[in-house]
């Protein structure tokens, strides 16, 4: 397993820099996350070492944050969304707007 600390700021990097430090799970500076090594992560790290500090532990198992909503308790309801239309288009068209009929010309 890997600690990877993050040391420097990503604000002056380039976009894929900054892309693949928050790939790691690195959000802020002087923050710590624990990876495993494979060749995958390797290569992260090698094309940002600049930013950051990578150390080898033994025996840290890595657990992840359970991300999303909660769990539903039993009989609750999910509420979900109205189906959209056909064709992506809105139900109630609009009519084309209507021209003024034209003036006619008194002949002089």
């Amino acid at each position: 397993m890997l600690k990877i600390t993050l040391t420097k700021s990503t604000i002056s990097e380039t976009p894929r820099n900054r892309a693949t430090v928050h790939a790691l799970g690195l959000r802020k500076t002087n923050r710590s996350v624990i990876q495993e090594d494979t060749p995958v992560i390797r290569g992260m790290v090698h094309h940002v070492k600049h930013l950051l500090k990578v150390e080898e532990v033994d025996g840290v198992t890595k657990t992840r944050k359970r991300k999303g909503k909660k769990a539903l308790s039993a009989g609750a309801v999910q509420a979900t969304k109205p189906a959209k239309a056909e064709g992506g288009a809105k139900a109630t068209a609009k009519a084309p707007a209507k021209k003024a009929p034209a003036k006619k010309k008194e002949s002089e």
